[in-house]
């Protein structure tokens, strides 16, 4: 008699499912841009203002979403943010930047909301056993939807041209979101009564933003450990937004070439996260793991600054691996060390807080990025700047020492 698959196998895979797709999408913006711009004279520093959009719609959600989010349920509510999402990408065929960031908004809103969905369906679901395990690989959807749009995209374009690419992949992100649609009806707690109903930010929704920011002011420890992940975050979204388009402009990649480095750095991140995490437990130390991600992530920066077209394509895949191994790495260890330092009754509080600032701060850099590069049309002064400030984790790390 063959063996029925546990009870908590199948909400646990749809979850991880449809964090992968959201990350696709979101992925999905830097690797297409080129095209757009390449058609409709946009400048390419643009992409910088389309990433920033998108955080912006994540964020949004967070400020605002909260009360719909329960009465819709988690994974519901991602799943309707996810076909938002495909149906806004029609707006990419409009040949306008401001309808352009509409679009990226619209998108990033099922970004913001699989973290909280997906939180609170794993940790109902998830065998206490296997529960920081099963957490971890649902991390690993994020980069892993960055490999299928760092490999798919560029070739589909390639053989099909831009607007099809839109069109396939909506198609794509909108059948694996109907695969899913019926778990949702069963492992979602919605309100015994009540419907569901649309609210706006409003000053209580930005204090009730306050609240978890203000949670990281209980320890010194805690708020110095929330704002490194901001300062990861500089680097990070510096490799993220901007490798593709940087490697198309400034080193004569094609977009095939370029959008395979880019799947090279997102499997890095996926081999980093677990590696990091490795690195913490078995040095009894998240201080010296994050202070090797942070040099690693400082320098690979620097070297993709001083990169020019006669460097060989193997050096610049290396440095785009070990730039995911570090730069993109830090996030679970991070993270595990804001709830250790958190007191037990606020750790919800705080692991939001830290979250929303590394939001917020996905959100300027790539503004921030953009405008310094079309004011200077210098890529290599703007990687060295995201360097320092991931230099500046040093300074910033708590050194206690504290038992793990």
């Amino acid at each position: 008699m063959t063996k029925a698959a546990p009870a908590w196998l199948l909400p646990i895979a749809a979850i991880f499912f449809l964090q992968t797709v959201s990350s696709f999408l979101g992925r999905f913006i830097p690797i297409i841009a080129p095209a757009l711009s390449a058609e409709f004279g946009w400048d390419g520093s643009s992409i910088g203002y389309l990433t920033a959009s998108h955080s912006l719609g994540s964020l949004s959600i967070l400020v605002g979403g909260s009360v719909l989010l329960r009465q819709v349920g988690g994974m519901r509510m991602l799943q309707l943010t996810l076909f938002l999402g495909t149906a806004s990408m029609s707006l990419f065929l409009h040949p306008s930047v401001t309808v352009a960031l509409v679009a990226c908004f619209i998108m990033g809103l099922s970004n913001g909301t699989s973290n909280p969905a997906g939180s609170e369906v794993l940790q109902r679901f998830s065998p206490p056993g296997k529960r920081n395990l099963i957490f971890s690989i649902k991390q690993a959807g994020v980069p892993l939807g960055g490999v299928l749009a760092g490999l798919a995209v560029p070739a589909m374009i390639v053989l099909m041209g831009w607007r099809m690419t839109l069109f396939v992949c909506a198609l794509l992100v909108t059948v694996t979101t109907v695969l899913t649609w019926r778990v949702s009806s069963q492992v979602d707690e919605r309100p015994a009564s009540g419907r569901p109903y649309l609210t706006m930010p409003s000053l209580q929704s930005f204090h009730a933003l306050w609240i978890p920011l203000q949670a990281l002011t209980h320890s010194r420890g805690l708020l110095r450990m929330s704002i490194v992940g901001t300062l990861f975050a500089v680097s990070q979204t510096c490799w993220f937004t901007f490798t593709v388009i940087y490697l198309i402009d400034g080193l004569g990649y094609s977009l095939g070439q370029a959008g395979a480095v880019f799947a090279v750095m997102q499997a890095g991140g996926v081999i980093g996260r677990v590696a990091l995490g490795w690195l913490s437990d078995y040095l009894q130390s998240a201080t010296l793991s994050l202070m090797a991600a942070a040099i690693l992530s400082a320098a690979t920066t620097v070297l993709l600054g001083m990169s020019n077209p006669h460097w060989p394509i193997w050096s610049i895949v290396l440095l785009a691996f070990v730039a995911g191994c570090s730069a993109a790495s830090w996030n679970g260890v991070q993270i595990a060390e804001v709830a250790r330092r958190s007191p037990p009754h606020l750790i919800s509080e705080t692991s939001a807080g830290s979250s929303i600032l590394v939001n917020i701060t996905n959100m300027l850099v790539p503004a921030a990025f953009a405008a310094f590069v079309a004011a200077t049309q210098r890529y290599d002064y703007a990687f060295y700047a995201g360097s320092i400030f991931t230099l500046l984790v040093l300074v910033v790390l708590p050194r206690e020492a504290r038992k793990r």
